[in-house]
């Protein structure tokens, strides 16, 4: 189970700064002294590397928070300005975070996250309490919820459009009308479409399987070796949001090699890409398939579209979109000058 001895650490930190007009992406390495990623610990390292440069290159914002002993090594990578002293519990910062950038929201963090069960939901909670902590420090101004999901289970475009898995209803014990009024009173959702994730039982999130890529438009994962589930995935999504656009993309998923029996693999899933307003940070994973999917969102997308290599990580459960941490507007401007401040 991964490691919860560090509490944050808000010291030592340098000078940031950035204009807050693009995005602003969030990641968070392993702790240093952390068993669970022991064995990965350099390919994440790589990852985020990679990521990050390209990130910078595109126009938009990254900050890496890490623990004093990687911070060297991000720093000497990347530069003073996009690292932070400021260690997290846990790597995957879509889910512990606050969802839906635009009109950002925070919901409990389930315990499927951490493994399951009791023991998990405790640590869960460990977990985001300490993001708590220092969002609160920080200033930053998101609606808070009990209902329990992961940020990797709102899937949104922006416009009041949102998908999730039914492990939400599930979670919270409520019907599907029932979830749709809580949810549209707590964040104005508009539309919500409730779809079964493809493999049952985890973390059943809906970026596994779908990503908005526009207003009212959706790409989903290919599932020729299952047409009934595709079929049903194609009614639940248009029965929750009736106009919806749906293009499939091609889904080479790879299952063959898993970090972790409880958090399955990413590797081929395509949907798990990253978009802000103007790019798209799209996954890719060292095989053929790969120049078929770009071209296949680039045709559908007027949206920069920038491959991330993630065969060093997808085998672990996530990769892209699962890492970053979208902070917009008022809030980065407030979180950027937060670790102003502390660094100083």
């Amino acid at each position: 189970m991964k490691s919860l001895a560090f509490k944050i650490s808000i010291a030592a930190l340098t000078m940031i700064s950035f204009t807050t007009q693009a995005e602003l992406i969030v990641l968070a390495s392993p702790q240093s002294h952390d068993a669970y990623y022991a064995k990965v610990i350099d390919d994440i390292f790589d990852f985020h590397i990679d990521y990050a440069k390209k990130i910078i290159k595109n126009g938009d914002n990254v900050v890496i928070l890490t623990d004093q002993y990687l911070y060297p090594e991000y720093v000497k990578a990347l530069g003073k300005k996009h690292v932070a002293i400021t260690p997290m519990q846990d790597i995957w910062m879509r889910d512990f975070t606050s969802t839906n950038p635009a009109q950002p929201v925070m919901f409990r963090y389930t315990a499927a996250g951490q493994g399951g069960g009791k023991k998990g939901q405790a640590i869960s909670d460990e977990v985001q309490d300490e993001f708590k902590y220092y969002s609160q420090k920080a200033g930053l101004q998101f609606t808070q919820s009990k209902l329990l999901n992961d940020g990797g289970n709102w899937v949104e475009d922006g416009y009041g459009n949102v998908v999730l898995s039914t492990k939400f209803l599930t979670d919270n014990k409520l019907t599907e009308s029932e979830a749709r009024k809580k949810l549209i009173a707590l964040t104005n959702a508009k539309q919500i479409a409730f779809i079964e994730a493809d493999e049952q039982g985890g973390l059943e999130h809906a970026d596994g399987v779908v990503s908005f890529i526009d207003q009212n438009t959706l790409v989903i994962n290919s599932y020729p070796e299952d047409p009934d589930y595709a079929k049903r995935l194609m009614v639940d999504l248009k029965r929750g949001i009736p106009n919806v656009k749906i293009h499939e993309i091609i889904t080479p998923y790879d299952g063959s090699e898993i970090y972790d029996e409880k958090f399955g693999s990413a590797c081929g899933l395509y949907t798990n890409m990253l978009v802000t307003p103007e790019r798209i940070y799209f996954p890719q994973f060292g095989i053929k398939e790969d120049a078929i999917a770009l071209k296949q969102i680039r045709s559908i997308t007027k949206r920069t579209v920038i491959p991330v290599q993630s065969s060093k990580v997808c085998h672990m459960g996530g990769g892209v979109r699962c890492m970053s941490w979208q902070v917009r507007s008022k809030n980065a401007e407030l979180f950027l000058n937060y670790l102003n401040k502390i660094s100083q």
